[in-house]
């Protein structure tokens, strides 16, 4: 399957990899900037935006690497929110050629322990859902992952992206062939690409902690908080993420912090 995806630009190849409560939507608000001196892919992954979910055993890493070979990229930055930082690393544990740099925004990473906040969420979600609330899980998941920067704009797209993906992912799951994700064992010590991971203030615990062993883990990456953000800073203040992205791409280590 080749993941539904947008390239624009020109240079040195830049994937973007969406968090798993949003598509590649959300990285609209930076495409044009980067673009000037980057090609850029954004991906739907499967059961996001406009790529399907079909059933069957697929990995979201080969998916990506797949997508690449069909766009005839050697290899590229990876740029991974939450859950696409978790697809991110996996694909450069798997196909590590692929990946030259990462940059993880709030990385999603397996094998950790959830905390009491991370559990709750997760059982108030099944709640809502087991009861077919889904503008109630909708409203959950908004109000949990964007922070206090995010206007009612940003609030109402990513709704919008996260009622998608509930949509296309509810009815793959109650399907006669249910879709079979194979996740990738990622041991954070062989990474060892340059690499950036950012954590957000107003995050959850969990996902604090996940980044902060993400830093301590992989050889050499450097930790960047933003003393504003909450989960997914490229929505809440996609001028100061672009910026952010920006300095990184451009190898300038003195402005790293917006």
């Amino acid at each position: 399957m080749i993941l539904a995806h947008d390239d624009a630009g020109a240079g040195t190849p830049v994937l973007l990899v969406h968090a798993g409560v949003a598509d590649r939507r959300m990285w609209e608000p930076l495409v044009p900037a980067l673009s000037h001196a980057f090609r850029v892919v954004r991906p739907d992954l499967r059961g996001f935006g406009d790529t399907p979910l079909p059933g069957g055993e697929y990995a979201d890493a080969d998916d990506l690497a797949t997508l690449l070979d069909h766009l005839d990229v050697a290899d590229a930055v990876v740029v991974g929110s939450s859950f696409g930082g978790r697809v991110a690393l996996e694909l450069a544990a798997t196909h590590p050629g692929r990946v030259r740099e990462l940059v993880l925004l709030n990385p999603d990473l397996d094998g950790v322990a959830p905390t009491e906040t991370a559990e709750a969420f997760d059982a108030a979600e099944d709640r809502l859902l087991e009861a077919d609330d889904l503008e109630g899980a909708v409203r959950l998941n908004v109000a949990t992952w964007l922070g206090p920067d995010a206007d009612l704009s940003v609030r109402e797209a990513l709704a919008a992206m996260q009622r998608r993906a509930f949509d296309i992912q509810l009815a793959a799951d109650a399907s006669d062939d249910p879709p079979e994700p194979r996740r990738a064992a990622v041991d954070l010590e062989a990474v060892v690409v340059p690499t950036v991971v950012v954590t957000g203030a107003h995050d959850m615990d969990h996902f604090r902690h996940l980044a902060a062993y993400a830093a301590e883990h992989i050889g050499g990456a450097e930790l960047v908080e933003l003393d504003w953000a909450g989960h997914l800073p490229a929505l809440e203040r996609p001028d100061a993420v672009r910026a952010l992205l920006l300095d990184v791409l451009r190898d300038d280590p003195t402005v790293h912090a917006p």
